[in-house]
């Protein structure tokens, strides 16, 4: 047992390292919405502010999106950031193009909520989506970025488990799969990759995770059995320190039986789809997800 003395100095450092944690977390969120400021929608975008027993999220649709059909969006941010709001852009393109409603959530972020908070929040969603709402799961898509990529495998899993009929299909953009950094590329392409590093990850990481396994694989889906998933198209550019996540889960699923597409994209850089605003390749890139989810929701089952 330490002393009176030295069980002060204890917590004196835990309390520095608490403000520390914060201080990185406020200063990774102001990172992502300084990326969206100033984007506007253009003025034919409807949107709609929902809340699911306190969930909350934004349904948005376009004079293209169709009624009976909806994509459910999973935004990015390595579970510790990241909204709906600073997403917006890049998912109603996504709405207008792949001619459906869109739900973006904002699902809840560590260190606050730590896992399984936001996996927990994405069944949710979906549940909302099939029994309030009544899309038939073939109508209905799950596109996730990042960790929302990630995220998105793990509800998949999550569902399957729970006996519920999963959606048609799913998009990962450059999915944050292996919260365990077991890839090469996680740091052999360091310093190809400016939108994320090794560092802002293991920390964030840490914060999900928390006191879990982060082999989990309702935290890692690379460590999952894909069987029975429905189809994914999984983008990733060469660029990136998650190249290893992409490409490895595509080869689970394809070991698994499942119907699933490789993208890849020389030379782009982590997430890249999301600066369709301003990038031709990110335009090119929402277009080409864009087709995939109006022929998954096209197909007649």
């Amino acid at each position: 047992m330490v002393s009176k003395q030295m069980g002060y100095v204890i917590k004196g450092l835990w309390y520095g390292r608490n403000l520390e944690i914060k201080k990185r977390v406020e200063e990774h969120r102001k990172g992502l919405e300084s990326i969206a400021e100033g984007v506007k929608l253009p003025n034919d975008v409807e949107s709609e502010e929902i809340e699911i027993d306190r969930l909350k999220g934004t349904l948005f649709s376009t004079p293209e999106s169709q009624n009976d059909r909806i994509i459910l969006f999973l935004h990015g941010g390595a579970y510790i950031a990241g909204s709906v709001e600073i997403s917006k852009y890049h998912a109603v393109l996504i709405s207008r193009l792949a001619k459906a409603q869109l739900l973006g959530i904002n699902y809840r972020l560590a260190p606050e909520h730590p896992y399984p908070a936001a996996l927990n929040d994405a069944v949710k969603a979906y549940n909302w989506l099939i029994e309030e709402k009544k899309f038939p799961p073939n109508k209905i898509v799950f596109v996730g970025v990042s960790a929302g990529g990630g995220l998105t495998i793990a509800t998949l899993l999550k569902l399957r488990e729970m006996g519920i009929e999963l959606p048609v299909a799913a998009v990962c953009i450059s999915p944050w799969a292996d919260l365990a950094f077991t890839g090469e590329t996680f740091k052999a392409r360091a310093s190809m990759d400016p939108f994320t590093s090794p560092y802002n990850l293991d920390f964030a990481a840490s914060l999900y995770v928390d006191k879990s396994d982060p082999t989990n694989p309702y935290i890692s889906p690379i460590y999952a059995d894909l069987q029975g998933l429905p189809s994914l198209f999984i983008m990733v550019g060469t660029a990136e320190i998650l190249f290893d996540d992409s490409n490895r889960l595509a080869e689970q699923a394809a070991l698994a039986g499942v119907e699933v597409e490789l993208d890849i994209w020389e030379d782009m850089i982590h997430a890249f789809p999301i600066f369709a605003n301003v990038a031709p390749e990110s335009q090119n890139a929402i277009e080409k997800i864009s087709k995939f989810i109006r022929d998954s929701l096209e197909q007649k089952k």
